[in-house]
């Protein structure tokens, strides 16, 4: 049994929506082993997430949880890598 590393890329609803809270509000859903806020475009950020899952167990609905935290726009796996 292995472990994948997944990096979601978060964007807010608006320019003004707190990405530390929301930050904290997937802390919640899932242990968050990394993060780190990136400017996107025109004085808008995304939040980086970095969350470590079991490959049997694998992601089931994590990126739906995401979607639905209060002030998310969008969520999307960038990248995926087998530790």
């Amino acid at each position: 049994m292995g472990q994948v590393a997944v990096l979601f890329k978060i964007l807010p609803e608006s320019p003004e929506t707190n990405l530390n809270e929301i930050k904290d509000e997937i802390k919640k859903i899932i242990e968050i082993k990394d993060y780190r806020i990136e400017p996107l475009a025109f004085g808008l950020n995304q939040l980086k997430i970095l969350v470590i899952v079991d490959d049997k167990k694998g992601l089931g609905d994590l990126e739906t949880k995401i979607k639905n935290v209060h002030g998310v726009a969008d969520a999307e796996i960038e990248s995926t890598t087998l530790i």
